[in-house]
């Protein structure tokens, strides 16, 4: 990378990089290709990779490894979970959960497949100040003939086949965290796995061995990663740790299986003064039923998992609305509706005959502002319920 190159990445860096690529032939001494691909890339990470983003110097490949990464939110969630002497991570990638990860070991390993990966996580480690040794290797390579014994395994599998196809089933990852752990089990006592949000809480804990705990972990009321923790010998019930990280703090629950599976649930056919709905990390790891004595409120239907009380539940993990009006699903309470929220709301079906796309049509509302319609299930009844989110100072 030459000073022309660099100087042009740092003049230009907050443009358009479509635009300066049609201004290329003014600009003979620059590698423009590699110039256009840092500015993009280090704009396209403002919002996920905020200390990335801060950093002078920083690298950045191309889409497909930022498009991939962890957030920084998330890796700092991570970096929560595992302490010890001694790390391997063995999908390094962009860097970025290693990178954090690292912060709580004294040594730390990582190991990616990719060379050009490789040679920007090396750089960008110098750039950020981390001690952490970089090999070139296929994790299963690495495992079989040059592992060192560690504390922790940090692995996360490929999602994406040789056609670069998305895959959600473990067996189809690569590499097979099933067929693997008994090799990475002699390499750590724990070994923490990063996995889709799309595979089955269940059957993920069924298919894995010694897993403690079990996090579904959202940002933003969007389930982003599922982390399972597993530690060699475990053999109490995995706790399942439900978490939403927002811009105003963190919302959390845990449970496990086995009292979800033999909890009553608070029930009713009346609508109360609020109506709740979980965020995406509880709704994923299907604690519905506990919901109901955690938080003091009644669920409106088995199916609907939606909760309601007359009292105001602050720290209910998840949307929290006031209900305005209740409207039966019949012509004239439909045309009441649409003039109660002048054409215009925020549409949600729980548990309801409809699409959202279908009822949107059929009640000629356009997305969007301050009022929210519930469409759901009460006993028998086809109901929407008209509400506004409840305000902090209440």
């Amino acid at each position: 990378m030459n000073t022309a190159t660099l100087q042009f990445i740092a003049r230009f860096k907050d443009e358009n990089p479509l635009k300066l690529a049609l201004k290329s032939d003014k600009f003979p001494d620059v590698d423009m290709r590699f110039a256009l691909r840092q500015i993009a890339g280090r704009q396209s990470i403002k919002e996920k990779l905020p200390t990335w983003y801060a950093s002078e110097g920083i690298l950045y490949p191309e889409h497909l490894p930022l498009e991939q990464c962890s957030s920084e939110a998330t890796a700092r969630y991570k970096a929560q979970l595992v302490q010890g002497n001694s790390l391997i991570d063995l999908t390094g990638g962009l860097g970025v959960d290693c990178y954090f990860l690292s912060r709580n070991f004294v040594q730390t390993t990582y190991v990616e497949r990719q060379a050009d990966l490789c040679a920007i996580a090396k750089e960008n480690f110098k750039v950020l100040d981390a001690s952490i040794a970089v090999c070139c290797d296929d994790a299963v390579h690495f495992l079989e003939t040059n592992c060192p014994q560690s504390d922790v395994i940090f692995i996360d599998p490929a999602r994406r086949d040789c056609g670069g196809s998305k895959v959600v089933s473990l067996a189809d990852c690569e590499p097979n965290l099933v067929e693997l752990l008994p090799l990475l089990f002699t390499a750590a006592p724990i070994v923490l796995a990063k996995l889709s949000p799309m595979l089955d809480v269940s059957a993920t804990i069924a298919n894995l061995q010694y897993v403690k705990e079990l996090h579904c972990v959202s940002v933003d009321n969007e389930c982003k990663e599922l982390l399972v923790l597993m530690e060699r010998g475990f053999k109490g019930e995995p706790r399942i740790k439900c978490t939403n990280i927002t811009k105003k703090g963190i919302e959390q629950f845990d449970f496990l299986l086995s009292e979800e599976k033999t909890a009553e649930p608070n029930m009713t056919d009346e609508v109360g003064r609020y109506l709740y709905e979980p965020n995406a990390s509880i709704l994923k790891a299907g604690a519905f039923k506990l919901l109901t004595h955690a938080y003091d409120v009644c669920k409106l239907h088995i199916n609907s998992h939606l909760y309601t009380s007359n009292k105001w539940i602050s720290t209910f993990s998840g949307r929290q609305f006031e209900i305005v009006r209740q409207f039966e699903f019949g012509k004239r309470e439909i045309e009441e509706l649409r003039q109660a929220v002048s054409g215009k709301c925020n549409l949600t079906v729980r548990n309801f005959p409809v699409s959202v796309d279908a009822l949107r049509k059929k009640l000629r509302l356009k997305e969007g502002g301050d009022a929210y319609v519930f469409a759901t299930t009460i006993g028998a009844r086809k109901v929407l319920l008209l509400c506004r989110k409840v305000k902090v100072e209440e």
